[in-house]
This record gives structure tokens, C-alpha cells and sequence, in this order.
């Protein structure tokens, strides 16, 4: 399918980042997965080519653009390499960097963007907790007053980037109120702050991801960023792009494992011919493609209107939840077209349909995005 989403800049962008994903991306995957995080070399090379310091400002170290088609580009070309790399980069370049791009002071930015950009430092959001996952107004960490700094308490689990980050965004509460909510930045080497090593997930082995513990932590009241109680705001205000990024990813991982898929029914043959000869191999294709091509058709859109800043909410809200959809159902039919390899750890649609899995479940899950475009619809719960 042709896409008219990209231009002559974004078309340069994707061979650069393309090269940069051939040359350190792939020949280190296993050992990226042995470690179960990605080399923090890796995240030099990628701010030295310009790639995480989209959209921040030339003279603290970023790009100066901004437009997220080329952000898309970036998650779209990791994606295929796997998920882990999409959502790993992505969680610094898609959903960190507006936090620190629009909530913060300049003497913040000067701080804090530069490293941001160049990979020095590696960052993450600490928002879900061991009993508050989607519902972001339910969780339970705190920070109080105390004269001019503040203590930071509670628990934080499933922080991609966690166990390494040298920067993390944490969502604690500061009023009675459910949605009485603040941001502060917490660095690495803060008294109190620890992590728990690398969680031990079904899929993305490649994506460090930690639970983040605050025992006491103490940050000065310069670490607040944006308004005080008004973080469920920032962050509900912040999830479109996010929703985004990860409905980008969806449809180029679900893509990549496909075109496997399309060569593997081609050499592998059953029965004296090609698996892909068989009438159901070619149907299922045919869905599959077609699937694919027009939930393509539906974000790209969407990232068209987030340039203009028209996403709404609800849009990003079906981007997300369908295209997860679209590639959990692609990838599981990839894995049937294998037969018995496909489920081998070693085939790439086996890993592939293991790292796929969370796309239900993470940036908010299906169902809350079903409610979500439901009470859109009109169709709010009556509460007696």
C-alpha cells in the first residue's frame, strides 16, 4: 500500500535510522536478551544520530522539528527489529520527552534536555502500580511537604527503562482529592530510591523493566514539574501521543512478521507443494494484508491530525486498542502458518507473537479503551 503520510525529509530519516538499526540493533539482539536491556551504547549511537532529541529545541541538544511523522518513522523501524526496541525508545522520545518539553522550566530544560538527547541519560515515567494500572487516579504513592523539599513514598512496577534509567517521571499523590496528583523528577543516586532487577516478562526480553521502590525520597521543590495537583491532568492530557506511538508500533511489528511469514509459506512445502499454495495459506494472507493495510489507512491518518494537533483522544484511543488487535490476530495466524517451528523460540514469529501480547494490556488496556469510546458514544454506565 502506498502511504502519502511521509516526504522527501522523512524518507532520508528512515534510511538513516534503517542503517542505524542494521549496523547496532540486530547483530546485538541476543545479547541484548541475555542481559535483558539494551546497551547503553546503543542509546549513545541513537542520540548521536539525532534520533531522541525529536522535537527538542537545536539549542539544547535536539533535532529542532517538530513533527511527530518522524518520530513515527523511529518506532515503526525499531518495531521491526522487535517490540522491546519500539517501546523502549519510545517511552523516552514519545512519552517522556513532552513532559519535559512542556511542563518544565528553562533552567529544567537546560538541565535535563540535553543529556536527554544525546543518550547520557535514559528515561522513564513511573505511573502504574501494583494495584493501580490503568486506573491512573488509584494509586497510592505519595509526597508531602517538608519545608521547601519534598519526600516521595510508595511503589512502582512494569517502568520500561526501569532498573537503568537515570531519569524517571514519577506520578505521586500530594492531596485528598482522587485526582490530587503531582509530577516530580526523581534521578538516579537520590537516597531512598531503588529498583528491583529486570522483570522477568513472557515476551520483549530486550526491554529493561523494573519495579522502582521510594522509601523516604527526598527532591527539591524545584523537581516539581507542571502544576501542582494537577498531574492526572498532564497525564491524561499526554496519553493520545502515547496511544499513538504504541498503535504505530503495533502495525509495523504485526507488518514485519508477515513479510516472514509470506517467504516462509513460499520455501516450506507440505504435501508436495508450497505451504503458501494451498487455497487456506493464500486466504488467510489475503486477510491478513488487507487487515493490515487498513488499520495502516486509519493511524496514519491519526498522525496526520497529531502534526496539525487534532488527535483526539478518542481516535488515539481506537488506534491503539484496534491495532493491537489486528496484530495479535495477524502474528498468531503467522505462527499456525509455521506449524510446530513457529513455535520454537528461535523463529522470529515465535518471539514475535510473544512480544506481542502486551500490546492489550499496556498504555492503557483494550477494555478501558472500549469504555473509553463507549461513554464517547453516549453510552455512560447509569449509577444508581
Amino acid at each position: 500500500m502506498e502511504r502519502h503520510l511521509f516526504e522527501g525529509d522523512h524518507i532520508w530519516f528512515r534510511e538513516s535510522v534503517r542503517e542505524f538499526v542494521k549496523r547496532s540493533v540486530l547483530p546485538a539482539r541476543e545479547h541484548h536478551r541475555q542481559q535483558r536491556a539494551i546497551d547503553r551504547a546503543v542509546w549513545a549511537e541513537a542520540g548521536s544520530h539525532g534520533f531522541l532529541g525529536l522535537g527538542v529545541p537545536a539549542d539544547l541538544g535536539g533535532s529542532g522539528v517538530s513533527d511527530f511523522r518522524f518520530n513515527a518513522i523511529l518506532g515503526e523501524e525499531l518495531a521491526r527489529a522487535g517490540m522491546a526496541y519500539a517501546s523502549s525508545f519510545g517511552i523516552h522520545t514519545d512519552v517522556v520527552a513532552p513532559y519535559l518539553l512542556e511542563l518544565t522550566t528553562a533552567e529544567q530544560q537546560s538541565q535535563w534536555l540535553p543529556r536527554f538527547s544525546s543518550g547520557e541519560m535514559v528515561t522513564a515515567i513511573g505511573m502504574t502500580e501494583p494495584e493501580a494500572g490503568s486506573d491512573l487516579a488509584a494509586l497510592r504513592t505519595t509526597a508531602t511537604r517538608d519545608d521547601s523539599d519534598w519526600v516521595i513514598n510508595g511503589t512502582k512496577t512494569f517502568i520500561t527503562n526501569g532498573a537503568g534509567a537515570d531519569l524517571v517521571i514519577v506520578a505521586a499523590r500530594t492531596g485528598a482529592g482522587r485526582r490530587d496528583i503531582s509530577l516530580f523528577v526523581v534521578e538516579a543516586g537520590t537516597p531512598g530510591f531503588t529498583r528491583g532487577e529486570p522483570l522477568h516478562k513472557v515476551g520483549q526480553p530486550e526491554a529493561d523493566t523494573a519495579e522502582l521502590f521510594f522509601h523516604d525520597v527526598r527532591v527539591p521543590a524545584e523537581n516539581l514539574i507542571g502544576d501542582l495537583d494537577r498531574g492526572f491532568t498532564h497525564m491524561i492530557d499526554r496519553l493520545p501521543q502515547e496511544r499513538l506511538s504504541a498503535a504505530v508500533a503495533n502495525l509495523a511489528h504485526a507488518r514485519a512478521t508477515v513479510e516472514d511469514t509470506l517467504e516462509y509459506v513460499r520455501q516450506r512445502r507440505a504435501f508436495g507443494r508450497p505451504v503458501g499454495a494451498f487455497q487456506h495459506s493464500r486466504f488467510l494472507l489475503a486477510e491478513l494484508v488487507t487487515q493490515l493495510d487498513v488499520a495502516q489507512a486509519y493511524v496514519d491518518q491519526c498522525v496526520q491530525a497529531h502534526v496539525a494537533s487534532r488527535l483526539s483522544p478518542i481516535d488515539a484511543a481506537k488506534a491503539k486498542w484496534w491495532t493491537a488487535e489486528v496484530q495479535n490476530r495477524a502474528i498468531d495466524a503467522c505462527l499456525q502458518l509455521h506449524g510446530g517451528y513457529g513455535y520454537m523460540e528461535e523463529y522470529e514469529v515465535a518471539r514475535a507473537w510473544c512480544d506481542a501480547r502486551v500490546t492489550k494490556i499496556w498504555a492503557g488496556s483494550n477494555e478501558i479503551m472500549k469504555e473509553l469510546i463507549g461513554r464517547d458514544l453516549g453510552l455512560a454506565e447509569e449509577r444508581s
